[in-house]
């Protein structure tokens, strides 16, 4: 499988979660489609079908990429 780039990655989790912030703040508030769409690609970064897997499965990759060697490039 292919690993998203982990900067990639945080930014869709930190847009999720300020998305889901924000509808909660409004209960009557149907979730919105950028929050349906970045759900949707955090779910195919992280080859999970569920929003709430799909952000489990993003943390525990940003937390093994935080002691990662960066690549070289030529």
């Amino acid at each position: 499988m292919l690993m998203p780039h982990p900067e990639t990655l945080r930014k869709l989790v930190a847009e999720y979660e300020a998305l889901a912030a924000q509808e909660a703040v409004d209960s009557t508030v149907k979730p919105g489609r950028r929050a349906q769409d970045v759900a949707y690609t955090l779910c195919v970064s992280t080859g999970t079908r569920d929003v709430r897997l799909a952000l489990a499965a993003a943390r525990r990759q940003l937390a093994g990429s935080a002691g990662a060697v960066p690549a070289m490039s030529d």
